[in-house]
């Protein structure tokens, strides 16, 4: 068995059918991780869905940004924007069956070799991996319970943006989904910063959440996308990011998580 992991696809289904056909990628054998933002913004959404929810177990899927948002708008709680391309698959014959199947998939995953972690946007400095597979867990339960719509009614906002052991309710619930879903820069003690996209932050006090010297993940290899601008490079050991800008014409990555080789498709 082989173990790859693919950057944000974002509908972005020809470059990902060419990495797969170019590691001779087997669903019998091998293992698709995907770090989120599987849809929105690219040429075929619904066609990346139906395919990597036809992958079954062989696939290990991780929720992002883009795909909260496709669900709080099937959901009827906010309204699509004038930049989403999802409306192939609210339109699907399948839809409710992709919406359950997305609303089953997790914030984190850890193989159970414990070798690599997987989150679409991070893991703040004052969790370890532990913490951090807990507090998924209440987003991911609420997800799966009938208490999602008004989950997704109270998901968006970047208050409060910080984290404190003593929140509650849907405020704890949208800081821990913004830490593992939008997160980029952010202080030692957590703080986000929302608003800064770049691989820089002209503000000392802020960093990329996986730069702190102190944080508690630092022994764990960690997989991640959501961040194009930092086109692949972290500087950081053990902390490999994957989202290349696929979508805004760059190029999807593949990485070989055994052998720790990068394999690269341009976009058009």
């Amino acid at each position: 068995m082989t173990r790859y992991a693919v950057g944000d696809i974002q509908g972005c289904l020809t470059p990902l059918r060419c990495l797969l056909d170019d590691v001779s990628f087997d669903r019998r054998t091998d293992e698709l991780w995907v770090v989120g933002d599987l849809i929105n913004r690219g040429p075929d959404s619904l066609g990346t869905i139906r395919f990597l929810k036809q992958l079954g177990n062989s696939a290990r899927i991780v929720l992002g940004n883009h795909d909260l948002h496709f669900l709080a708008v099937a959901f009827n709680t906010t309204p699509a924007g004038k930049h989403d391309t999802f409306d192939d698959i609210l339109r699907a014959e399948d839809c409710e069956e992709i919406v359950q199947w997305l609303l089953q998939q997790p914030l984190i995953y850890s193989d159970p070799s414990g070798d690599y972690t997987m989150v679409h946007a991070g893991i703040p400095p004052m969790w370890d991996i532990s913490e951090a597979t807990g507090y998924a867990e209440e987003v991911q339960s609420t997800l799966k319970s009938s208490h999602a719509i008004n989950y997704f009614k109270n998901m968006y906002g970047n208050k409060p943006n910080n984290w404190d052991d003593n929140f509650s309710g849907y405020g704890r619930l949208r800081v821990i989904t913004n830490y593992f879903t939008r997160m980029r820069f952010c202080t030692a003690d957590g703080v986000l910063d929302f608003k800064n996209k770049e691989a820089e932050h002209p503000n000392s006090e802020f960093a990329p959440w996986y730069s702190f010297p102190d944080r508690r993940t630092r022994q764990d290899k960690i997989i991640f996308g959501h961040w194009a601008n930092l086109q692949g490079e972290t500087n950081t050991e053990n902390v490999f990011a994957l989202d290349t800008g696929c979508v805004w014409g760059r190029s999807l990555t593949l990485y070989n998580l055994d052998k720790q080789k990068y394999h690269h498709c341009e976009c058009s």
